[in-house]
């Protein structure tokens, strides 16, 4: 970011002086250099952001930068374009240099591709010195994964530090292998199951899977294991029937690899969605404050106890978060049960709270854990940590839920009950696999109206 602000700068700075201190084009009135130029970086550092320029990696290909960079300029382009016209046809300002716009947009792509390519050449001598690198484990010891290996010590300008091989289960439920074992000087440091205490160990951004086909069944757990986690994981090409539908597909230097659940949403699809979090959820605070203030009265009125319900909740990547509700319960609900799923006519529901959660209310105060970005108005419920450590070892891939923000509501809420036996939990996962693989903000409007229409005819659970 820091190398496109000094280049967008120099471009705008050049095309400044070509403009206006050259001579060559008259003008009436000298317009500002400063306030243009920092209003124009601005929007241009937002506008590579939304294309996602700042999410690329040092093994992408540079063509394929430059192609990205190419869009996201001409596009850029565009939009000044027509926002100068619409400011010139509103002011009677019929400027006859409009289409200069056109130089300042090559004098932008010079200037950004050469700051972009240069700070990519430091970035690969660096990484040849292994300085830079990212800490990576293999999965597997087998031809496949040695290959695997190989390739990303014969490369290190990928960006890949093996840390080591993790080892796959034989057949007889008996570690295959033991620690110790070598290749290349690269050994053996766990097995599958210890994945993710590897990954909290050695600070792990990428897993590259090298499976042999004989070890397919080994997938899920690698995935299951590695859900909750913030790392990359990329299999071997012959795996893709596993995982079809979750994959995509990239090149390194010829050797093909497959990204398993990559990110799902595009740079400008995530921050349209966040910008309609944050948006949504002011209007809602400030809106509702005399409803919310009745609502903090009721409920302290009707049992002893807090007005607000905090409980821990897994976010993201397995964040936890304290989330926010409105008491809609007997503050000593779980005292004696411990830990237990809300439930239909639930009898530790309070008067106040079946009013509350028939209208969807008690969720009021979670808007501010969408505030502060613990949380997103779609996508699948938190839950406990107690909870989330229980489900995942019956049901495989349930921590895929971690991979999307948690929300407000989601495509199970609309469709499904509240949880009450383990059945319901492996109904509402389909749903939120469905939302996660099919995540756009076109599905968060359709979801945010029908859950409008559940609450506004009072059609939610009690």
């Amino acid at each position: 970011m820091g190398a496109d602000f000094i280049a967008v700068n120099v471009a705008f700075v050049v095309y400044y002086w070509l403009r206006i201190r050259s001579g060559w084009i008259a003008y009436s009135i000298e317009p500002d250099l400063v306030l243009p130029m920092l209003v124009l970086c601005a929007y241009w550092v937002i506008w590579f952001a939304l294309f996602g320029l700042y999410s690329l990696g040092p093994s992408q290909s540079r063509l394929d930068e430059l192609l990205t960079l190419f869009r996201a300029i001409f596009v850029g382009l565009l939009v000044l374009f027509f926002a100068i016209f619409i400011d010139d046809e509103a002011t009677e300002s019929h400027a006859n240099s409009r289409f200069l716009i056109l130089g300042y947009g090559v004098l932008m792509f010079g200037s950004v591709a050469a700051g972009r390519m240069g700070i990519r050449f430091v970035q690969r001598k660096l990484l040849q010195v292994g300085i830079g690198a990212r800490n990576t484990i293999v999965i597997g010891w087998s031809k496949k994964a040695f290959d695997l290996a190989d390739m990303i010590l014969k490369y290190p300008t990928l960006g890949y530090n093996i840390i080591g091989f993790v080892r796959p289960k034989g057949k007889s439920g008996r570690d295959q292998l033991a620690r110790g074992q070598k290749r290349n000087g690269v050994g053996i440091i766990g097995a599958i199951g210890d994945i993710p205490l590897l990954l909290k160990k050695h600070n792990v951004h990428d897993v590259l899977i090298g499976l042999d086909s004989t070890e397919h069944d080994q997938l899920v757990n690698v995935i299951n294991e590695c859900n909750g986690h913030d790392v990359s994981m990329k299999i071997m090409p012959d795996l893709y029937d596993i995982v079809s539908g979750q994959a995509r597909i990239s090149s390194i230097y010829g050797f093909p690899l497959m990204e398993v659940m990559p990110q799902l949403m595009r740079p400008w699809e995530a921050a349209l969605k966040r910008g309609l979090d944050v948006l949504v959820s002011l209007v809602i605070i400030v809106l509702g404050v005399p409803l919310w203030l009745l609502i903090a009265v009721a409920v302290k009125l009707n049992t002893k106890g807090p007005i607000f319900y905090r409980q821990e909740r897994l976010g993201k990547s397995g964040r936890i978060f304290k989330l926010w509700k409105f008491r809609s319960m007997k503050s000593d609900a779980e005292n004696s049960s411990g830990p237990v799923w809300a439930r239909r006519n639930d009898p530790r529901v309070t008067s106040v709270g079946k009013l509350l959660r028939r209208f969807h209310l008690d969720e009021a105060p979670q808007f501010l854990n969408v505030l502060l970005g613990d949380m997103s108005l779609v996508g699948p419920r938190p839950e406990r940590p107690y909870f989330v450590q229980k489900l995942a070892k019956d049901i495989p891939l349930y921590k895929h839920r971690l991979k999307v923000q948690p929300g407000i509501t989601g495509w199970a809420q609309v469709k499904h009950k509240y949880d009450e036996n383990i059945e319901d939990v492996r109904t509402k996962l389909k749903y939120d696999l469905f939302y996660i693989e099919n995540i756009s903000w076109r599905l968060d409007l359709k979801i945010l109206f029908n859950t409008l229409y559940v609450t506004l005819l009072g059609k939610g659970h009690t």
